[in-house]
């Protein structure tokens, strides 16, 4: 069981869609830390929250527009698969996810810069 398995669909789509991609954003930042860990297992696990919401999130949009970024964020899965950690592609993850609304990218400077 990952942290956010009892996390319902009715509660996330309470949240507004700059609140689900900060809280997305929140276990991007967990998992940074994860990246020199040699225990790829938990950097899994970090991953797995990460996608946990962003299926929320794709779940919750009920415009096709809204729902196609995120989407196509979502190739981060490709993070997850990796063996070895990628400290460039995840920060070029983290940054294009912040992107994904303005409220958001105004942390960017905060986190990645």
């Amino acid at each position: 069981m990952t942290q956010h398995d009892s996390l319902t669909p009715e509660r996330w789509s309470r949240f507004t869609l700059a609140r689900q991609i900060l809280m997305i954003g929140n276990e991007m930042n967990r998992t940074t830390r994860l990246l020199a860990d040699e225990d790829p297992a938990s950097r899994r696990r970090g991953y797995e929250r990460v996608l946990r919401l962003t299926d929320l999130t794709v779940e919750m949009q009920i415009r096709p527009a809204l729902r196609r970024e995120p989407l196509r964020w979502r190739d981060l899965a490709r993070l997850y698969a990796e063996d070895a950690a990628d400290p460039d592609a995840h920060r070029a993850a983290f940054r294009a996810l912040l992107q994904l609304h303005p409220e958001a990218a105004q942390q960017i400077p905060l986190l990645l810069d």
